[in-house]
Protein backbone atom coordinates (compact mmCIF):
# COMPACT_ATOMS: atom_id res chain seq x y z
CA UNK A 1 0.00 0.00 0.00
CA UNK A 2 1.34 3.42 -0.93
CA UNK A 3 2.46 5.74 1.87
CA UNK A 4 0.73 9.04 1.11
CA UNK A 5 2.66 10.92 3.80
CA UNK A 6 5.87 10.59 1.77
CA UNK A 7 6.69 12.38 -1.47
CA UNK A 8 9.40 10.47 -3.29
CA UNK A 9 11.55 12.50 -5.67
CA UNK A 10 14.17 11.13 -8.04
CA UNK A 11 17.07 13.34 -9.11
CA UNK A 12 17.92 12.37 -12.68
CA UNK A 13 19.64 15.35 -14.26
CA UNK A 14 22.98 13.75 -15.11
CA UNK A 15 24.47 14.24 -18.58
CA UNK A 16 26.97 11.41 -18.34
CA UNK A 17 29.89 13.52 -19.59
CA UNK A 18 32.35 11.64 -17.36
CA UNK A 19 31.31 8.37 -19.00
CA UNK A 20 33.02 9.16 -22.33
CA UNK A 21 31.57 7.41 -25.41
CA UNK A 22 29.35 5.32 -23.11
CA UNK A 23 27.50 8.51 -22.19
CA UNK A 24 27.61 10.17 -25.62
CA UNK A 25 24.10 10.66 -26.95
CA UNK A 26 22.71 8.87 -23.92
CA UNK A 27 21.50 10.20 -20.59
CA UNK A 28 23.46 8.83 -17.67
CA UNK A 29 20.32 7.42 -15.97
CA UNK A 30 19.74 5.27 -19.08
CA UNK A 31 23.21 3.73 -19.17
CA UNK A 32 22.74 -0.09 -19.26
CA UNK A 33 23.94 -1.95 -16.20
CA UNK A 34 24.60 -5.53 -15.09
CA UNK A 35 23.28 -7.26 -18.17
CA UNK A 36 19.75 -6.53 -16.96
CA UNK A 37 18.64 -2.91 -16.69
CA UNK A 38 19.55 0.79 -16.74
CA UNK A 39 21.01 2.72 -13.81
CA UNK A 40 17.78 4.59 -13.05
CA UNK A 41 15.80 1.36 -12.76
CA UNK A 42 17.34 0.50 -9.38
CA UNK A 43 15.85 3.50 -7.60
CA UNK A 44 12.50 3.04 -9.32
CA UNK A 45 12.38 -0.68 -8.48
CA UNK A 46 13.26 0.10 -4.86
CA UNK A 47 10.50 2.67 -4.60
CA UNK A 48 7.91 0.34 -6.07
CA UNK A 49 8.87 -2.63 -3.87
CA UNK A 50 8.82 -0.31 -0.83
CA UNK A 51 5.14 0.50 -1.43
CA UNK A 52 5.81 4.01 -2.69
CA UNK A 53 3.25 4.25 -5.44
CA UNK A 54 4.57 7.33 -7.20
CA UNK A 55 7.97 8.88 -7.86
CA UNK A 56 8.35 12.49 -8.98
CA UNK A 57 11.03 12.76 -11.66
CA UNK A 58 13.35 15.77 -11.34
CA UNK A 59 15.21 15.88 -14.65
CA UNK A 60 16.74 18.53 -16.89
CA UNK A 61 18.78 17.32 -19.87
CA UNK A 62 16.95 15.72 -22.77
CA UNK A 63 13.82 15.44 -20.65
CA UNK A 64 11.65 14.19 -23.48
CA UNK A 65 13.95 11.23 -24.15
CA UNK A 66 14.02 10.24 -20.48
CA UNK A 67 10.30 10.71 -19.85
CA UNK A 68 9.29 8.77 -22.97
CA UNK A 69 11.49 5.89 -21.90
CA UNK A 70 10.27 5.81 -18.30
CA UNK A 71 6.64 6.13 -19.38
CA UNK A 72 6.98 3.10 -21.63
CA UNK A 73 8.86 0.96 -19.10
CA UNK A 74 7.35 1.97 -15.75
CA UNK A 75 3.93 3.57 -16.18
CA UNK A 76 2.10 0.42 -17.16
CA UNK A 77 2.04 -0.89 -13.58
CA UNK A 78 -1.33 -0.56 -11.80
CA UNK A 79 0.33 0.14 -8.44
CA UNK A 80 3.17 2.43 -9.51
CA UNK A 81 3.96 5.32 -11.81
CA UNK A 82 6.53 8.01 -12.50
CA UNK A 83 5.16 11.56 -12.24
CA UNK A 84 6.61 14.03 -14.73
CA UNK A 85 5.84 17.29 -12.97
CA UNK A 86 4.81 20.03 -15.43
CA UNK A 87 4.61 17.46 -18.23
CA UNK A 88 2.60 14.84 -16.37
CA UNK A 89 -0.80 15.85 -17.67
CA UNK A 90 0.37 15.39 -21.27
CA UNK A 91 1.51 11.84 -20.51
CA UNK A 92 -1.67 10.97 -18.62
CA UNK A 93 -3.81 12.19 -21.50
CA UNK A 94 -1.73 10.14 -23.96
CA UNK A 95 -2.99 6.95 -22.30
CA UNK A 96 -0.84 4.01 -23.29
CA UNK A 97 0.99 6.00 -25.94
CA UNK A 98 3.28 9.01 -25.90
CA UNK A 99 2.21 12.67 -26.14
CA UNK A 100 2.65 14.31 -29.54
CA UNK A 101 4.01 17.47 -27.96
CA UNK A 102 4.85 18.81 -24.50
CA UNK A 103 4.37 22.21 -22.88
CA UNK A 104 7.24 24.59 -23.52
CA UNK A 105 9.87 24.62 -20.76
CA UNK A 106 9.77 27.96 -18.95
CA UNK A 107 11.95 27.18 -15.93
CA UNK A 108 15.56 28.47 -15.79
CA UNK A 109 18.40 25.99 -16.02
CA UNK A 110 19.13 24.16 -12.78
CA UNK A 111 22.63 24.59 -11.38
CA UNK A 112 22.48 21.78 -8.84
CA UNK A 113 20.36 19.20 -7.08
CA UNK A 114 18.78 21.75 -4.74
CA UNK A 115 17.69 23.87 -7.70
CA UNK A 116 15.74 20.86 -8.93
CA UNK A 117 13.73 20.89 -5.69
CA UNK A 118 13.18 24.67 -5.86
CA UNK A 119 12.18 24.88 -9.52
CA UNK A 120 9.61 22.11 -9.12
CA UNK A 121 8.56 23.02 -5.58
CA UNK A 122 4.89 23.10 -6.52
CA UNK A 123 5.11 19.38 -7.31
CA UNK A 124 7.59 18.44 -4.59
CA UNK A 125 5.45 19.96 -1.83
CA UNK A 126 2.03 19.47 -3.45
CA UNK A 127 -0.53 18.20 -0.94
CA UNK A 128 1.69 19.08 2.04
CA UNK A 129 3.55 15.79 2.45
CA UNK A 130 5.09 15.05 5.83
CA UNK A 131 8.36 13.72 4.44
CA UNK A 132 10.40 14.10 1.26
CA UNK A 133 12.38 11.01 0.28
CA UNK A 134 15.21 12.00 -2.08
CA UNK A 135 16.65 9.35 -4.43
CA UNK A 136 19.32 9.46 -7.16
CA UNK A 137 19.36 7.86 -10.60
CA UNK A 138 22.91 6.50 -10.74
CA UNK A 139 23.13 4.25 -7.68
CA UNK A 140 23.20 0.45 -7.80
CA UNK A 141 21.40 -1.10 -4.84
CA UNK A 142 18.25 -2.88 -3.68
CA UNK A 143 16.72 -1.41 -0.57
CA UNK A 144 13.43 -1.33 1.35
CA UNK A 145 12.73 2.30 2.18
CA UNK A 146 9.91 1.42 4.58
CA UNK A 147 12.09 0.87 7.69
CA UNK A 148 14.10 4.00 6.85
CA UNK A 149 10.98 6.16 6.76
CA UNK A 150 9.62 4.50 9.91
CA UNK A 151 12.88 5.13 11.79
CA UNK A 152 12.88 8.75 10.62
CA UNK A 153 9.36 9.30 11.89
CA UNK A 154 10.01 7.59 15.20
CA UNK A 155 13.09 9.72 15.86
CA UNK A 156 11.38 13.05 15.21
CA UNK A 157 14.43 14.10 13.18
CA UNK A 158 14.46 16.89 10.62
CA UNK A 159 16.57 14.70 8.33
CA UNK A 160 17.72 11.09 8.22
CA UNK A 161 20.70 10.36 5.97
CA UNK A 162 21.69 6.93 4.69
CA UNK A 163 25.30 5.95 5.23
CA UNK A 164 27.68 3.08 4.64
CA UNK A 165 31.08 2.08 5.99
CA UNK A 166 33.82 1.73 3.36
CA UNK A 167 37.61 1.61 3.18
CA UNK A 168 38.93 4.99 4.32
CA UNK A 169 41.15 5.37 1.24
CA UNK A 170 38.00 5.78 -0.88
CA UNK A 171 36.11 8.21 1.39
CA UNK A 172 37.48 11.25 -0.48
CA UNK A 173 35.20 10.33 -3.40
CA UNK A 174 32.04 10.72 -1.32
CA UNK A 175 30.37 12.82 1.33
CA UNK A 176 31.95 11.89 4.68
CA UNK A 177 29.74 11.69 7.77
CA UNK A 178 30.35 11.36 11.51
CA UNK A 179 27.86 10.73 14.32
CA UNK A 180 27.97 11.14 18.09
CA UNK A 181 27.25 8.39 20.60
CA UNK A 182 23.53 9.15 20.44
CA UNK A 183 23.43 8.68 16.66
CA UNK A 184 23.14 12.37 15.74
CA UNK A 185 25.07 13.72 12.78
CA UNK A 186 28.00 15.87 13.90
CA UNK A 187 29.95 16.29 10.66
CA UNK A 188 29.18 16.26 6.95
CA UNK A 189 32.01 17.01 4.53
CA UNK A 190 31.63 16.60 0.79
CA UNK A 191 34.68 14.86 -0.75
CA UNK A 192 37.16 15.60 2.07
CA UNK A 193 40.82 15.91 1.16
CA UNK A 194 41.88 14.20 4.40
CA UNK A 195 39.09 11.84 5.61
CA UNK A 196 38.75 11.35 9.35
CA UNK A 197 35.93 8.80 9.16
CA UNK A 198 35.20 5.64 7.20
CA UNK A 199 31.49 6.44 6.93
CA UNK A 200 30.06 7.93 3.73
CA UNK A 201 26.71 9.38 2.75
CA UNK A 202 24.87 6.86 0.56
CA UNK A 203 23.08 9.81 -1.07
CA UNK A 204 19.43 8.95 -0.40
CA UNK A 205 17.75 10.56 2.58
CA UNK A 206 14.44 11.55 4.18
CA UNK A 207 13.67 15.18 5.02
CA UNK A 208 10.94 16.61 7.17
CA UNK A 209 9.11 18.45 4.39
CA UNK A 210 8.52 21.68 6.32
CA UNK A 211 12.14 21.92 7.44
CA UNK A 212 13.41 21.24 3.91
CA UNK A 213 11.18 23.89 2.41
CA UNK A 214 12.25 26.45 5.01
CA UNK A 215 15.93 25.69 4.41
CA UNK A 216 15.58 26.00 0.62
CA UNK A 217 13.83 29.35 0.98
CA UNK A 218 16.67 30.67 3.15
CA UNK A 219 19.36 29.49 0.76
CA UNK A 220 17.68 30.62 -2.46
CA UNK A 221 19.14 33.91 -3.66
CA UNK A 222 22.29 33.63 -1.55
CA UNK A 223 25.83 32.87 -2.72
CA UNK A 224 25.57 29.08 -2.70
CA UNK A 225 26.29 26.05 -4.87
CA UNK A 226 22.65 24.99 -5.30
CA UNK A 227 23.43 21.51 -4.04
CA UNK A 228 21.84 19.25 -1.43
CA UNK A 229 25.14 17.79 -0.18
CA UNK A 230 27.21 20.97 -0.37
CA UNK A 231 24.59 23.42 0.88
CA UNK A 232 21.32 22.05 2.27
CA UNK A 233 22.63 19.40 4.64
CA UNK A 234 25.52 21.57 5.97
CA UNK A 235 23.09 24.46 6.50
CA UNK A 236 20.72 22.25 8.47
CA UNK A 237 23.63 20.90 10.52
CA UNK A 238 24.91 24.43 11.24
CA UNK A 239 21.39 25.47 12.29
CA UNK A 240 21.33 22.73 14.91
CA UNK A 241 18.65 20.64 13.26
CA UNK A 242 18.21 17.08 14.51
CA UNK A 243 19.86 14.89 11.86
CA UNK A 244 20.26 11.14 12.23
CA UNK A 245 21.84 8.34 10.24
CA UNK A 246 20.50 5.06 8.89
CA UNK A 247 23.03 2.41 7.92
CA UNK A 248 22.83 0.73 4.52
CA UNK A 249 24.00 -2.77 5.29
CA UNK A 250 23.71 -4.32 1.84
CA UNK A 251 25.31 -3.60 -1.51
CA UNK A 252 25.34 0.06 -2.55
CA UNK A 253 27.42 1.57 -5.33
CA UNK A 254 27.71 5.02 -6.87
CA UNK A 255 28.48 4.78 -10.60
CA UNK A 256 30.15 8.12 -11.28
CA UNK A 257 32.68 7.38 -14.02
CA UNK A 258 33.26 4.82 -16.74
CA UNK A 259 36.13 3.38 -14.68
CA UNK A 260 33.81 2.72 -11.73
CA UNK A 261 31.19 1.36 -14.14
CA UNK A 262 33.74 -1.04 -15.63
CA UNK A 263 35.14 -2.33 -12.38
CA UNK A 264 31.69 -2.84 -10.91
CA UNK A 265 31.05 -5.21 -13.81
CA UNK A 266 34.40 -6.93 -13.29
CA UNK A 267 33.40 -7.68 -9.71
CA UNK A 268 30.02 -8.94 -10.88
CA UNK A 269 31.75 -11.30 -13.32
CA UNK A 270 34.34 -12.41 -10.78
CA UNK A 271 31.89 -13.12 -7.96
CA UNK A 272 28.93 -14.40 -9.96
CA UNK A 273 26.12 -15.66 -7.70
CA UNK A 274 28.11 -14.48 -4.66
CA UNK A 275 28.14 -10.89 -5.90
CA UNK A 276 26.86 -8.19 -3.58
CA UNK A 277 24.03 -7.63 -6.06
CA UNK A 278 23.72 -10.64 -8.40
CA UNK A 279 21.74 -10.35 -11.61
CA UNK A 280 18.80 -12.22 -10.06
CA UNK A 281 18.17 -9.25 -7.75
CA UNK A 282 18.35 -6.61 -10.45
CA UNK A 283 15.28 -5.16 -12.13
CA UNK A 284 15.06 -6.78 -15.57
CA UNK A 285 13.98 -3.94 -17.83
CA UNK A 286 16.20 -4.71 -20.85
CA UNK A 287 14.63 -7.59 -22.82
CA UNK A 288 13.07 -9.03 -19.66
CA UNK A 289 11.97 -12.23 -21.39
CA UNK A 290 15.57 -13.24 -22.12
CA UNK A 291 17.09 -15.40 -19.41
CA UNK A 292 20.61 -14.68 -18.25
CA UNK A 293 22.97 -16.38 -15.84
CA UNK A 294 26.53 -16.53 -14.58
CA UNK A 295 28.52 -19.30 -16.24
CA UNK A 296 31.62 -20.69 -14.51
CA UNK A 297 33.10 -22.63 -17.45
CA UNK A 298 31.20 -23.99 -20.45
CA UNK A 299 30.85 -23.59 -24.22
CA UNK A 300 33.47 -20.89 -24.75
CA UNK A 301 32.50 -18.93 -21.64
CA UNK A 302 34.51 -18.59 -18.42
CA UNK A 303 33.35 -16.75 -15.28
CA UNK A 304 30.98 -14.45 -17.12
CA UNK A 305 27.40 -13.23 -16.96
CA UNK A 306 25.75 -14.07 -20.28
CA UNK A 307 22.24 -14.01 -21.82
CA UNK A 308 20.42 -17.06 -23.16
CA UNK A 309 20.39 -15.60 -26.68
CA UNK A 310 24.17 -15.14 -26.87
CA UNK A 311 25.66 -16.17 -30.21
CA UNK A 312 29.24 -17.07 -29.34
CA UNK A 313 31.75 -18.49 -31.81
CA UNK A 314 34.75 -17.24 -29.87
CA UNK A 315 35.86 -17.05 -26.26
CA UNK A 316 34.34 -14.93 -23.45
CA UNK A 317 36.17 -14.57 -20.13
CA UNK A 318 35.42 -12.58 -16.96
CA UNK A 319 32.90 -10.35 -18.73
CA UNK A 320 29.28 -9.17 -18.61
CA UNK A 321 27.21 -9.48 -21.78
CA UNK A 322 23.74 -8.08 -22.44
CA UNK A 323 21.06 -9.74 -24.57
CA UNK A 324 21.52 -9.67 -28.33
CA UNK A 325 25.33 -9.90 -28.27
CA UNK A 326 27.20 -11.79 -30.99
CA UNK A 327 30.85 -12.86 -30.72
CA UNK A 328 32.40 -13.86 -34.02
CA UNK A 329 34.51 -16.89 -34.85
CA UNK A 330 37.91 -16.85 -33.18
CA UNK A 331 37.19 -13.64 -31.31
CA UNK A 332 38.23 -13.22 -27.69
CA UNK A 333 36.49 -11.06 -25.09
CA UNK A 334 38.16 -10.51 -21.70
CA UNK A 335 37.34 -8.28 -18.73
CA UNK A 336 34.76 -6.34 -20.72
CA UNK A 337 31.13 -5.21 -20.86
CA UNK A 338 29.17 -5.75 -24.08
CA UNK A 339 26.01 -3.67 -24.36
CA UNK A 340 22.72 -4.88 -25.92
CA UNK A 341 23.15 -6.03 -29.51
CA UNK A 342 26.91 -5.43 -29.61
CA UNK A 343 28.80 -7.42 -32.24
CA UNK A 344 32.44 -8.49 -31.98
CA UNK A 345 33.73 -9.36 -35.47
CA UNK A 346 35.50 -12.63 -36.24
CA UNK A 347 39.05 -12.62 -34.90
CA UNK A 348 38.40 -9.58 -32.70
CA UNK A 349 40.37 -9.14 -29.49
CA UNK A 350 38.52 -7.15 -26.81
CA UNK A 351 40.22 -6.62 -23.46
CA UNK A 352 39.29 -4.24 -20.62
CA UNK A 353 36.68 -2.36 -22.61
CA UNK A 354 33.05 -1.43 -22.99
CA UNK A 355 31.64 -2.38 -26.38
CA UNK A 356 28.73 -0.11 -27.31
CA UNK A 357 25.57 -1.12 -29.13
CA UNK A 358 27.02 0.03 -32.45
CA UNK A 359 30.21 -2.01 -31.95
CA UNK A 360 32.42 0.92 -30.93
CA UNK A 361 35.06 -0.17 -28.44
CA UNK A 362 35.71 2.11 -25.47
CA UNK A 363 38.93 1.10 -23.75
CA UNK A 364 39.06 1.45 -19.96
CA UNK A 365 42.56 1.88 -18.60
CA UNK A 366 41.72 1.49 -14.90
CA UNK A 367 40.70 -2.17 -14.88
CA UNK A 368 42.66 -4.96 -13.27
CA UNK A 369 43.31 -3.08 -10.03
CA UNK A 370 39.64 -3.33 -9.28
CA UNK A 371 39.56 -7.07 -9.03
CA UNK A 372 41.19 -6.74 -5.62
CA UNK A 373 37.96 -6.25 -3.69
CA UNK A 374 38.11 -2.46 -3.45
CA UNK A 375 34.89 -0.53 -2.95
CA UNK A 376 34.39 2.22 -5.59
Amino acid sequence: MADHGVRTVLLAGGEGRRMGPLGTGRLKPLVPYGGACRLIDFSLANARSSGLGEVLLLSQYEERQLMDDLHRVWNGHPDFRVHFGPYDRAYREAGGGLPRELPERTRPAERGTADALIHKAEYVFEGDPEQILVLHADHVYRFDHGPLVAAHRASGAALTVSYQRIERRWVHLFGMVRFDGAGRLTEFTEKPAEPTSDLVFAAFCVFDAAVLRRCLEKLDGTDWQHDISRDVIPAMLAAGEHIRGYEVAGHWEDIGTVERYHRAHLRLAAEGPRAGLPVERMPWTIRPDTARAWVADADGVTASLVPADLVNEGRVEHSVLFPGVRVGAGARVRRSVLLPGAVVPPGGDIDSAVVLENGRVQQVTDSTALLEGTHP
